[in-house]
């Protein structure tokens, strides 16, 4: 152990159990991002500021810190929280661009740790998946909520748009759209709104007089 390294734990005060438990989380995360699985409980505790064996005495072991580090990555508090101060009396296409831009971020954040999820011997009710698809599932619901009061513009039942926004929001972030670029939040909102035909302000307001 180097000074640096000496100086640095002396520095990190007793923590309470949860804290600690909360602190080695956090370090776990951006790690598990550069090294998936392959991180060392070496290297975490050298990220945390603590000595190795602190690990043990709040985790069992690696996998039990790696799952509750997922967990916590998938937790959707946040993107709850961020889609309910979203303007409820806003225009429903900039309701939609705040909430896809929300979304975004969710699936961004996720998509590197989910695939790691996928890898490791989890149980599965109790898997940080089955927490990530719970999660998903209220997002979906909250951005359903937004929706809600525009319910008679639409072809298909909030829920269903708001299922459809999430589909199009993941395609476009995994790259799955064959597209040269990435859609923007105003964009995909475009494609679920209004599909991809490019019409001219005339055949939109025909179209608006024949409904």
């Amino acid at each position: 152990m180097n000074d640096q390294q000496t100086r640095r734990r002396r520095r990190v005060p007793a923590l309470a159990p949860d804290e600690r438990r909360a602190a080695l989380v956090a370090a776990t995360l951006p790690l598990l991002r550069t090294h998936g699985a392959a991180v060392t409980t070496r290297q975490i505790a050298e990220a945390a500021g603590v000595a190795e064996g602190t690990i043990f005495g709040v985790f069992p072991d690696k996998a039990s810190l790696i799952a509750a580090a997922l967990e916590s990555a998938f937790d959707a508090g946040p993107m709850l929280r961020a889609l309910s101060a979203i303007d409820p009396q806003a225009p429903l296409r900039e309701r939609l661009s705040d909430a896809t831009a929300i979304l975004i971020r969710r699936v961004e954040s996720s998509v590197p740790l989910m695939m790691l999820a996928r890898t490791m011997p989890f149980d599965a009710e109790d898997s940080p998946l089955a927490a990530l698809l719970r999660g998903r599932r209220r997002l979906i619901e909250a951005v359903a909520e937004l929706i809600e009061p525009d319910r008679a513009q639409l072809r298909r039942s909030p829920d269903t748009t708001a299922g459809v926004l999430f589909a199009l929001v993941a395609s476009t972030v995994r790259g799955d759209l064959p597209t040269e670029k990435p859609f923007t939040p105003d964009e995909i909102v475009a494609v679920l709104l209004d599909g991809l035909l490019r019409r001219t302000d005339t055949e939109h307001d025909q179209n608006r007089g024949e409904a």
